[in-house]
């Protein structure tokens, strides 16, 4: 009985559907480019409203926090429609809200724009729930780890050219990465138009949506009731909330801190996306030989700790030869983490669920999103450079045994 599951499903993964394939990554390398390229100049583009650093840091801190708040409502919702209707329409709808998010963005002239575009931006950035679902359609369930890391290689490709992308077009102006991102998705979405197949059978997608089924919060308590991701999901959170932190701040850290320009952050947020790439093509086909994927999480929660170490010891020294070390240390944890966690989440459901699981997933990620920037940027005006890396260090400390509990792989 086993080997002829095997046997099939070793068919199955020789039948993937290379078009497919080729469009979700295609996707996803294009998305990595379009949301890093603006991370170097976000604090500069805010410059121009705010009357001191201090709050120049909280409303830079905002704007990703307000995305986050867009996509903990967006998520379930893109999830589940696309369990109803398909992956393809929800892609391309979402990938268009983009594009138009981006296009605002650039035209600021106000707070409240800059608002606006994130807002608009946030609404339509669901879709990774979708994109991640997509991949779960189209791979075998025992191989999807493998595909994930795939996507996290990809993406990490287009966050090392974004950031640099974006800090070279600064010198053209700040608003110049932003009209880049909005082209680039703007293109992403004819390129979907022309070639992206649906990977959905009509067979295997949901009847009927209901109400329930769109809210946010019943969604994140359906999916929080599943006894194989609760823990799994609580451990993420403990571990996205001083991520979401350390992203919203970072480029204020750097210009506060080592009094550094767009393309210099740029480079140092190419970092995170090396790691992704060597993780991928170098060490994660080891790891999946030797270990689990709870394994594989766990040890990189351990090197985003040091990592956390190292960037907060940057700060109170001043040095920072300790930040480089302490991003890619944190990069290649977080390179390694996403993939088996994904993994982890996709085997728990079966396809008709994978719009659900997944939009419940991002539900989470978006919460944390939602408070770590908020929480990060408070403690770092009130308590210094150093307290949201202290933060990250305690808070996936005590990630690591909620895990373990719930996993039993050690």
């Amino acid at each position: 009985m086993l080997k002829l599951r095997s046997h099939k499903e070793q068919n199955t993964a020789q039948a993937v559907d290379k078009r497919a394939l080729r469009f979700g990554l295609m996707s996803v390398f294009l998305c990595g480019i379009g949301f890093s390229i603006i991370a170097p100049v976000v604090p500069y583009l805010v410059q121009p409203y705010t009357s001191n650093p201090r709050d120049q840091a909280i409303f830079v801190t905002l704007l990703t926090s307000v995305y986050a708040v867009c996509v903990f409502f967006a998520a379930p919702g893109l999830g589940a429609l696309s369990d109803k209707y398909g992956r393809r329409p929800l892609l391309l709808i979402c990938l268009f809200g983009s594009s138009i998010g981006y296009l605002i963005f650039g035209i600021g002239g106000a707070l409240w724009v800059l608002f606006a575009g994130r807002i608009i931006e946030g609404i339509t950035g669901g879709s990774i729930s979708t994109i991640f679902a997509y991949f779960a359609d189209i791979t075998p369930r025992e191989q999807r780890t493998k595909y994930f890391g795939w996507v996290s290689a990809v993406a990490g490709a287009g966050s090392v050219i974004g950031p640099t992308l974006g800090g070279l077009l600064a010198k053209f102006g700040y608003s110049a990465p932003m009209y880049f991102g909005a082209i680039i998705t703007l293109l992403n979405v004819i390129y979907g138009i022309l070639y992206m197949p649906e990977s959905l059978a009509k067979g295997s997608r949901l009847e009927k949506i209901t109400f329930v089924r769109l809210n946010p919060f019943t969604q994140l308590a359906n999916v929080l009731s599943i006894k194989n991701l609760k823990r799994l999901l609580v451990a993420a959170f403990l571990l996205w909330l001083p991520n979401g932190s350390l992203q919203a701040v970072f480029s204020q850290f750097t210009i506060d801190t080592f009094h550094w320009q767009p393309v210099l952050i740029g480079l140092m947020f190419s970092i995170m996306g090396v790691q992704d790439i060597i993780s991928q093509a170098f060490i994660m086909p080891k790891l999946l030989v030797r270990l689990s994927d709870a394994q594989i999480a766990i040890l990189g929660m351990i090197s985003e700790i040091i990592g956390y170490g190292l960037i907060a010891a940057s700060a109170l020294s001043s040095f920072y030869p300790l930040l480089i070390a302490g991003m890619f240390l944190f990069g290649f944890g977080d390179s390694i983490f996403g993939p088996s966690f994904n993994g982890m989440v996709s085997k728990s459901a079966d396809s008709s669920e994978q719009g659900r699981i997944q939009g419940g997933s991002q539900s989470i990620q978006a919460l944390a999103r939602i408070i770590g920037p908020v929480v990060g940027g408070q403690i770092y005006v009130s308590l210094g450079h150093a307290a949201p890396a202290f933060m990250g260090m305690i808070l996936i400390a005590s990630a690591i045994p909620v895990l373990y509990k719930g996993t039993h792989v050690l």
